[in-house]
């Protein structure tokens, strides 16, 4: 029989895996039954679960469940128009597009701007300084990237949301007497459009950015909509991609478990059964109610491929809040904070090969002498 000490730890455990962001109210099913996994080479053949338990053999699976293997368009229809009527019973202001955690927003805001900041000093000369940036916010809500980093970062700013009464709090949110800046930065353009319907305008973009929408869009529309949306971007510009990840963890000797940079020692759990049950690889977790799924890394991979897109850098957004949530919550008998969270991590995506940074190493020594003759 596991002691009370065990069941905190397991119980930490689970929360600490929630309590790393999805700003929406929405319960991983305790870790309780096994989910398979079919090893890192398999990718896309990872398992998932949906929000109430049920568990799937791997995404294809999922998807023919959800919206039929095509042969029926309305099934695919339904998932749509279901993802977007929650939505449309959401308020619009930050606390209701974040799902009623709106005190995550500046947090959030500092992360996306230190990983900007960083590719436009990379990516742009001057940082961008001496042309003119354009960029697109897709599932752009009530525009809250747009009015706290996006505006301040490029000249015009582009808007795409299908849910209609949070476009027009966009409208409202970034009417130019509202924002501290000129002329010069402002939201242009305003589309009620959802994004497996939506295609940019050509060479429009420098940036076009996607933030907790993605989920909404099946694998093929993804994949279509990034093949459309290339055509979008100017000659070295690029996607960001702000996405929620269904997050792999495993076991490691005498039960330290990592969990993205951190390891935590479960001393009480005794029974290796337990820990078995307690640490699974998710491949994806489907949302039942607002008709979404959240992608493990090598998924959101797999599909890059398939989009003819190569990674140029990525960041996990795991630090010391995180790490704080799960110390406080040890300490004070595990009240007060949400337990609702996933991972999340930025990824900037380009359509051209990166190139090696100048100055770094070569992967082959530069010195190996020849062979004498």
């Amino acid at each position: 029989m596991e002691s009370a000490s065990t069941d905190f730890y397991k119980s930490s455990l689970h929360r600490f895996l929630n309590n790393i962001a999805k700003p929406k109210r929405w319960r991983v099913p305790p870790l309780t039954g096994r989910v398979q996994y079919r090893g890192e080479g398999a990718k896309m053949e990872a398992a998932g679960l949906d929000s109430e338990g049920r568990e799937f053999k791997n995404a294809e699976e999922m998807w023919r469940a959800q919206i039929g293997d095509g042969a029926d368009p309305h099934k695919k229809n339904d998932w749509y128009r279901k993802g977007v009527g929650y939505w449309e019973g959401v308020e619009a202001s930050v606390d209701g597009v974040l799902g009623g955690y709106g005190h995550v927003n500046d947090v959030d805001v500092k992360g996306s701007e230190a990983f900007l900041k960083t590719l436009f000093s990379e990516r742009f000369a001057d940082t961008g300084r001496n042309r003119h940036l354009v960029a697109l916010d897709c599932g752009s809500g009530i525009g809250r990237v747009t009015k706290n980093l996006l505006v301040r970062y490029f000249n015009e700013i582009d808007l795409v949301e299908p849910v209609s009464h949070f476009l027009e709090a966009a409208r409202e949110n970034l009417a130019s007497g509202k924002l501290m800046f000129s002329e010069m930065h402002k939201a242009t353009n305003f589309y009620c459009v959802p994004l497996q319907e939506f295609t940019p305008e050509t060479g429009r973009y420098d940036v076009i950015w996607i933030q907790w929408c993605i989920g909404h869009l099946a694998d093929d529309d993804f994949i279509a909509f990034f093949k459309r949306a290339k055509a979008g971007l100017k000659p070295g510009g690029f996607f960001v991609l702000k996405e929620n990840i269904a997050r792999s963890v495993g076991p490691l000797d005498n039960g330290t478990v990592t969990l993205g940079l951190l390891e935590i020692f479960v001393a009480n759990v005794t029974q290796s059964n337990a820990l078995e049950r307690t640490l699974n690889k998710t491949g994806f977790v489907l949302d039942n109610e607002d008709r979404s799924i959240t992608r493990s890394d090598l998924y959101f991979k797999e599909l890059f491929g398939q989009c003819g897109l190569h990674l140029y850098k990525s960041k996990n957004l795991i630090g010391s809040l995180q790490i704080g949530i799960l110390i406080w919550e040890m300490n004070h008998d595990q009240n007060g904070f949400p337990g609702e969270l996933f991972a999340v991590k930025m990824y900037s995506l380009t359509t051209d090969t990166p190139k090696r940074t100048h100055g770094a190493r070569s992967k082959m020594p530069a010195n190996i002498p020849a062979v004498i003759k």
